[in-house]
């Protein structure tokens, strides 16, 4: 049994020009102790799904969902009390801005108490101990004395530690780290990173990254979801997405990767904009900066599909098992080839 089951996912939220739909049929699953990454441009929903799951965005928004199971249990179902009482322990989320997140009139000791106190309970001492403790597993020194102080007396990657340990306060099962690297210098970065991943085989965690950084991918995930405008577009294996990207948007964005451009090009780019609430095409999403895009991308949106194996994708153009791209010619290719037959 998956520790986590999305179906069909979709948020909207009201807007003074109409419902805008920020995420739009979306699934997943997620086994304990696996690593899922999901990728894609801003704008492209990461973010909102996960709060969604987490139960914490605002009343403006409009939640559906066919299934959301968290082992085996029906978060659907639950009362908005016991949903909360999920928060912060079955489940956790670590944000981007460390800094933003935690509070700066309280300090860092009683920041991570109050959760170990509001999950676990027990008495002062025991619930000191065990912040000191979490301290000490992520990595900051000296934690009696970093137990006093203040956010502004941390730097971004210790603050970030802080985050981490106060979401492991509880012992989830299931930790979303969304973009947790993003203000953190590289250095910090990496170090971050070894600490989630450290964490979670030690714990046998689900984590899900959320990240806009394929390097990051490439190293940490064993599964990867691609999202664009709202849609989830393709999930694979990181070995197979990294070797046969199945959707023209997976390719786009592995083409720009430094590390693949030919020495002295310039970085491939990708044309235009994420579309937002009044320019939605009416086929594809991604069919005006798709460079295969065909007339039948233009009108029909493509359905997902996935296999028992595992891949899924969402591109009129992905056929077979194992399943191949087969893109139709440029059209002005076409229309070259139809002129030398007529010639």
């Amino acid at each position: 049994m998956s520790l986590l089951e999305v179906r069909k996912l979709s948020v909207a939220f009201q807007t003074q020009g109409g419902w805008f739909r920020a995420v739009e049929g979306v699934n997943l699953s997620l086994d304990r102790g696996e690593v899922l990454a999901i990728v894609g441009e801003s704008g492209s929903g990461k973010s909102v799904a996960m709060l969604a799951l987490m139960g914490l965005l605002p009343a403006t928004a409009r939640i559906e969902c066919e299934r959301l199971l968290l082992d085996g249990q029906d978060l659907l179902g639950l009362a908005p009390k016991a949903r909360r009482r999920l928060n912060g322990g079955t489940m956790a989320m670590i944000f981007q801005e460390p800094m933003s997140s935690l509070n700066p009139c309280f300090t860092i000791g009683y920041q991570i108490d109050e959760a170990v106190r509001t999950h676990l309970g027990g008495g002062r001492k025991a619930r000191r101990e065990r912040v000191l403790h979490l301290l000490e597993l992520v990595g900051i020194p000296d934690p009696p004395r970093r137990f006093d102080a203040y956010p502004h007396q941390l730097s971004g990657g210790m603050s970030q530690r802080a985050m981490i340990a106060m979401a492991l306060a509880a012992d989830p099962e299931l930790l979303i780290a969304d973009e947790p690297t993003t203000a953190l210098d590289v250095t910090v970065q990496a170090q971050i990173l070894e600490l989630l991943l450290k964490l979670q085989q030690e714990r046998d965690m689900g984590l899900i990254l959320i990240t806009h950084d394929m390097g990051v991918v490439a190293e940490t995930a064993q599964h990867v979801l691609v999202q664009y405008a709202g849609q989830q577009v393709e999930r694979q294996a990181v070995r197979g997405l990294f070797e046969q990207p199945l959707h023209p948007y997976t390719r786009a964005l592995l083409d720009a990767l430094p590390e693949r451009a030919p020495p002295g090009d310039f970085l491939p780019t990708i044309p235009g904009l994420v579309p937002g609430q009044h320019d939605r095409p009416r086929g594809c999403l991604f069919a005006p900066r798709c460079g295969h895009a065909g007339a039948l991308c233009q009108t029909q949106e493509p359905v997902w599909q996935q296999l028992e194996s595992g891949p899924g994708w969402r591109c009129h153009f992905v056929q077979g098992d194992p399943p191949a791209p087969v893109f139709p010619a440029p059209a002005a290719l076409q229309q070259g080839g139809e002129q030398g037959e007529q010639d």
